[in-house]
């Protein structure tokens, strides 16, 4: 899957091994920190890896965004139904505020949707990802572990096309794969 964002001239397509190393170094810009970029390595080498839903940014030849949807389970009475989670966007500082990390997110809900998925979970500000779709997850029976210093307002869901509101299976507690079990 490929895109443009805007006329900024930024392609998105799949990422590619040959990616790895710069993402790293995106992600890490983007956070100031190493934990997210050895998440998204974490993540790759788990199960819970979805090759074909982990998109880059591209400005030129220059890697300036990634996003990634990996797999996670909605516990609900019924047992566990898997689903995906967006984790982590991230943007190269110097190319934020421009509708890269728009854009990324709009390709992986279509991947997502394309994918047949019901819903995208995700922990995030309100008030970015509201603007992109996504809506508060404790209204939709959904409750994420976000960390002591989230607010629960952070546990958020995109509903797509496939989405079931009678779907029992789609109402619990998310739980999430094993490279994140260091940081709730």
């Amino acid at each position: 899957m490929t895109g443009r964002s805007g006329s900024l001239g930024v392609r998105i397509r799949a990422e590619l091994p040959a990616d790895f190393d710069a993402i790293h170094e995106v992600v890490r810009a983007a956070f100031e920190s190493d934990m997210q970029p050895d998440l998204v390595r974490a993540i790759r080498t788990d199960a819970c890896y979805r090759p074909g839903l982990s998109f880059v940014a591209i400005e030129g030849t220059q890697v300036i965004g990634h996003v990634m949807l990996d797999g996670c389970w909605v516990r609900s009475a019924s047992g566990l139904r898997p689903i995906v989670m967006l984790s982590p966007l991230a943007v190269a500082p110097g190319h934020q505020r421009r509708g890269v990390g728009t854009a990324l997110v709009e390709t992986a809900v279509a991947a997502a949707e394309a994918a047949r998925e019901p819903l995208i979970v995700l922990e995030g500000d309100p008030a970015y990802y509201g603007r992109r779709g996504f809506t508060f997850a404790g209204d939709h029976g959904l409750t994420l572990p976000l960390p002591g210093w989230a607010p629960a307002e952070a546990a958020q869901v995109r509903l797509l096309t496939t989405y079931d509101a009678h779907d029992r299976t789609l109402r619990g507690s998310v739980i999430y794969p094993a490279p994140f079990s260091h940081l709730t």
